[in-house]
């Protein structure tokens, strides 16, 4: 029933709206999240419609189109011959929610199509700022961890440097220039994270940002649906090695799709460090992680606030170029020690019941759940809880991934998991019984009815790692 009556609810154009909003007013993302949803009332889930221009106009276009629709069946129904105008109504009745919604879709491909010469002109702005500004530019790319290695550079070259980086995930060519539009001029490091969505984005975006050199996090399986092919994706996102030339690039050497496509020249990093930098004696847990940095003849004794082994990477990439722009060792270490867990990336809290979770729900990628996965085993004496939904834009190798997570997720020895059920953790589920799991599993049908549980479920002390959220697309 919600099927049919969820399309006639008062806030269905607004869920349509979000839907655009959501997928960033890309026509074919929309049409694919339409046609896979079957109940409208729960669309609005993960965020919420910020109301902008653009989001106001839809809105009023929608609702314009809805109620002249009802109208237009109300007219039918008292005109004409009886048989055919019950019909004609019936039919009518019926289409509404459709046509309401191909109705916006054509509006808003409109709106793109006027909009482009608007964003042609704020672009070559932006790109002409960029050109002229005399502060470093740093460019990030990768299919995960570009938001972390963007807020771990600024938080660690700001103790000594003046730092701009565009805020949340402004990673499309019309986000940057809107974040460039509110440069002082002064600043001495500029840092970017570049979105990839198709072939040539990288090389796109690189153009306007000019980068002086740039990070490649790594390659996985995160955008597998809309690139078909891990080869295609890596591509793409080597489009900026191809940018900079001979320009400093870093090069994940953890991640084997990145790492056997670096070419002399390139910069590795990892565990072990990266470029002038080495890292010995690393230890993390639940307050942080600490190690000792190595720079030419200092040895260094620092900590950070964030959570797992695999920061720390990152982490040596900032403090190479961060002694590359001249920062002192005391500089480096107080940078480092101000890094902290950003908000739903293995954010620690701690309850009055004394249970830890880790919220982790916008980490959606297999290398980000394996070093999870990895952080949790590490963790001894407490009782490990791993609440998912799994993974999305898995495209083809979407059962492979999630039957490694189930083996891993045995392996490890992960006392306890919960899956929600949908298309996806019915493969962890099979993984899990592969790898011959000896702890629990539990089932819910939504992620907010685990999270209503979980309380009732756990004891003091208990860690529980809540990774990925389902994005509200992929209801």
């Amino acid at each position: 029933m919600n099927f049919f009556f969820s399309r006639y609810r008062p806030r269905y154009v607004r869920s349509l709206v979000y839907m655009m909003q959501a997928s960033e007013y890309r026509v074919l993302d929309f049409l694919k999240w339409f046609w896979r949803v079957e109940d409208f009332s729960h669309v609005e889930g993960r965020k919420t419609l910020v109301e902008t221009r653009k989001s106001t106009l839809l809105l009023v276009a929608g609702y314009f189109l809805f109620f002249f629709l009802c109208v237009s069946s109300i007219s039918i129904l008292f005109n004409g011959v009886v048989g055919p105008r019950f019909f004609s109504f019936f039919i009518l009745v019926l289409s509404i929610p459709y046509l309401v919604a191909y109705g916006m879709t054509l509006i808003l491909f409109v709106f793109n199509l006027l909009q482009r010469p608007v964003e042609y002109v704020i672009m070559r702005k932006a790109k002409q700022t960029l050109a002229n500004h005399k502060g470093m530019k740093i460019a990030i790319a990768g299919s995960f961890g570009k938001t972390s290695m963007r807020e771990i550079l600024k938080t660690v070259l700001a103790a000594g440097k003046r730092v701009a980086a565009p805020p949340r995930s402004y990673n499309t060519p019309l986000g940057i220039s809107t974040f460039v539009k509110k440069l002082k001029g002064d600043e001495e490091v500029l840092i970017f994270e570049l979105g990839e969505y198709y072939p040539g984005d990288i090389k796109r975006i690189s153009e306007l940002v000019q980068p002086d050199r740039g990070v490649i996090t790594g390659v996985n399986e995160a955008h597998l649906e809309k690139f078909k092919d891990l080869e295609r994706t890596r591509r793409t996102i080597f489009e900026l090695s191809d940018y900079l030339g001979g320009k400093p690039l870093y090069i994940n050497g953890e991640n084997d799709l990145a790492r056997t496509h670096a070419r002399a020249g390139h910069i590795l990093y990892g565990r072990a460090g990266a470029g002038g930098v080495q890292i010995e004696e690393p230890i993390t847990g639940l307050s942080g992680t600490s190690f000792v940095l190595h720079a030419g003849s200092r040895a260094m004794h620092v900590r950070s606030r964030l959570l797992g082994l695999h920061h720390i990477g990152p982490l040596a990439v900032a403090a190479d170029i961060a002694f590359g722009l001249g920062l002192s060792a005391e500089q480096v270490e107080k940078g480092i020690a101000n890094t902290k867990p950003f908000e739903h990336r293995l954010e620690p809290i701690t309850d009055a019941q004394g249970v830890t979770t880790l919220d982790d729900s916008y980490n959606g990628n297999p290398d980000g759940v394996r070093a999870l996965i990895l952080f949790l085993s590490s963790l001894r004496g407490i009782r490990r809880w791993y609440v998912t939904p799994g993974l999305v834009e898995m495209g083809a190798r979407r059962e492979e991934v999630h039957r490694e997570i189930g083996r891993q997720l045995a392996r490890a020895g992960i006392e306890k998991v919960v899956l929600i059920r949908n298309s996806v953790t019915p493969f962890i589920a099979r993984g899990l019984e592969e790898a011959h799991y000896s702890g629990e599993v539990m089932w819910f049908e939504r992620a907010l009815d685990a999270f209503a549980a979980l309380p009732n479920l756990t004891v003091k002390g208990d860690v529980v790692l809540l990774q990925n959220d389902w994005p509200d697309q992929y209801v």
